[in-house]
């Protein structure tokens, strides 16, 4: 886990070991201002003399003012060091998320993936800030002070050795009661995020059905469940602040009564023994020690939560994804032309079920195809296959007369647009959206595709025409124009295939009509591939293919199927009953 971690320490592993130099540097300067102090109490206050006291005086100020300079150094390029630590880590999962395949997606779930960017992140970001700093600061801080307290007395000295071992007990019990719970809160967190993403998705569904208080009960018991689990892993950390309190009073109550018998012995003679300035550097060094165990068990409380998301985000960075490119791919595709040898497929490797069942069929490159199908008929399942969205489970799917997964990804998907069923557009201009089909597209080849998609027609209405800003997801637009604007910004591509995925359901038969006579007409070289509701938007294809569970029921034109297949013909005459009633 570390290792992967350490990855994304790239450029900030010399601003960590500044941030480590100057924390060690702080606790020299602070370890030698007791020692000052106890001067200045015996060779200056106890015998008088004023220019001792001035003269260690002084001294202090002067390593006071190294120390507030050495701890401002540490904890600027530590919150440097830190946050460019994290930024590049949610750059790399970021990154490594785009390299996913849906069945990864899936896997993980999108909201999960969004908790580790952000929340658990953030959890890493803090932990490691107080690593290179606090981390390194306590053990050194404890290291010195034990050193020098021995040198002034190792009786009082052996009381610290005493307590470190039990504090050390209480906290390692701490941390092992602390951890599970807080790896439930973020699997919890996963959740709440997730029900906060439906709901706004949704939002128009929710207040259509007036069900915002079903919603707001959901959010409440998720959220009640994080609060239940995150108070309990708080009582458990804070444990430790009485723990540690009840040791430093402990501490103070035993070093007062050796080093005042001490003191007596001595009769304060340096000598002779112990000296009242002695045991005020001991008090200095006992609350050093004794404050950097707090600080310790701090940063312990805070390692058990980050330690759970850091494994959540290792798991993404250790994620392969199970769509790869070959050792030596295929870096251009023929033609549009299109293969199904004997393909089966399940988006589980364990499931019982199949979702397309021994698909076998031939396209030419250039044809007009149509699927039909009834709901859950695997119809957007089936051309999937075609860009390696999802692989196949059994046999091959060919394009360009070449396996798919022989093809280099990019230049794969490059050949093949597709118009999915849940169109999706981007905050940014009308034109912004409508480049992701080509980035370098002149204005006219723009405005040529919006008139062929119908779309032109509507965007010059809009009062900045192609410069219209277009909300997240579109929510600014009508369906009907947002599925007009997603196939303009397919047609840009210039594919040699061309998914239609029920992307015209939401405009009238009229326009769907114009939409399918441009596309034959604008790319009659391009495969078009057209899965839809209505057989009238197929009724002219090369080819229908009539899918039913998962199975190629029939394949045909619009008149043959007429006469050989019972789905096609049962969903025709519907329709047209439809139409006639609607007149």
């Amino acid at each position: 886990m570390l290792k992967t971690l350490a990855k994304s320490l790239r450029g900030y592993r010399k601003t960590s070991i500044v941030t480590m130099a100057m924390a060690i540097l702080e606790v020299a300067f602070e370890i030698i201002i007791p020692l000052c102090m106890a001067e200045l109490i015996d060779l200056g206050v106890e015998k008088g003399e004023m220019n001792v006291v001035m003269k260690y005086g002084i001294a202090l100020i002067f390593f006071a003012i190294l120390e507030l300079m050495a701890g401002m150094l540490a904890a600027g390029t530590a919150a440097k060091a830190s946050a460019g630590f994290v930024a590049h880590l949610r750059q790399d999962m970021y990154d490594h998320v785009q390299t996913f395949a849906f069945s990864n997606i899936d896997r993980f779930s999108t909201s999960s993936i969004v908790t580790r960017l952000t929340t658990d992140a953030t959890n890493v970001q803090n932990a490691y800030q107080m690593i290179i700093r606090m981390a390194m600061r306590g053990p050194v801080m404890i290291l010195f002070s034990m050193i020098v307290s021995f040198q002034i007395s190792k009786e009082i000295s052996l009381i610290f050795l005493l307590l470190i071992p039990i504090l050390a007990i209480g906290l390692i019990a701490i941390v092992r009661a602390v951890h599970p719970v807080f790896e439930r809160v973020f699997g919890t967190y996963d959740k709440l995020n997730n029900i906060v993403q439906e709901n706004l998705r949704g939002i128009r569904v929710v207040k259509s059905f007036n069900q915002q208080e079903g919603e707001i009960r959901k959010f409440h018991r998720v959220s009640r469940s994080i609060y239940a689990d995150f108070a309990k892993g708080e009582r458990l950390i804070a444990m430790n602040s009485p723990l540690l309190q009840f040791s430093i009073y402990l501490c103070m109550l035993f070093i007062s009564w050796i080093g005042a018998k001490a003191i007596i012995a001595s009769g304060n003679n340096p000598h002779m023994g112990l000296t009242a300035g002695n045991l005020t550097a001991l008090f200095a060094y006992a609350m050093q020690i004794l404050t950097s165990l707090m600080m310790l068990s701090m940063i312990f409380a805070m390692l058990t939560i980050a330690r759970s998301s850091a494994e959540r985000i290792t798991e993404i960075l250790k994620e392969e994804t199970d769509i790869k490119n070959p050792e030596q791919p295929v870096m251009q595709v023929r033609d549009g032309s299109i293969c199904y040898q004997n393909v089966d497929f399940t988006y589980a490797a364990k499931a019982e079920k199949k979702v397309i069942h021994h698909a076998d069929i031939e396209i030419k490159s250039g044809e007009t195809v149509g699927i039909i199908g009834g709901t859950g008929s695997s119809k957007t399942s089936l051309v999937q296959l075609i860009p390696r969205l999802y692989d196949v489970t059994g046999g091959a799917v060919l394009v360009g007369g070449e396996n798919v997964k022989n093809y280099d990804l990019n230049v794969l998907r490059n050949a093949v647009a597709m118009v999915l069923q849940k169109n999706e557009l981007f905050a940014g201009t009308i034109r912004e959206n409508l480049c992701w089909g080509n980035e370098s597209a002149s204005d006219e080849e723009i405005r040529k595709v919006c008139r062929m998609a119908c779309a032109d027609e509507f965007i010059t209405a809009m009062p900045d025409g192609y410069d219209t800003y277009i909300e997240q997801g579109g929510s600014n637009v009508s369906g009907g124009q947002k599925q007009r604007l997603c196939i303009a910004r397919a047609l840009l591509k210039k594919p040699k295939i061309l998914i239609l995925d029920d992307s015209t359901s939401a405009v009238d038969t009229k326009t769907d009509a114009m939409i399918q006579s441009a596309l034959a007409g604008y790319i009659p070289e391009t495969t078009k591939i057209i899965i839809a509701q209505r057989i009238s938007s197929v009724q002219n294809a090369d080819k229908i293919i009539v899918l039913d569970d998962g199975c190629i029921s029939a394949v045909g034109k619009h008149a043959e199927l007429l006469k050989t297949s019972r789905i096609y013909r049962e969903v025709y005459e519907s329709q047209q009953k439809g139409d006639k009633a609607d007149e």
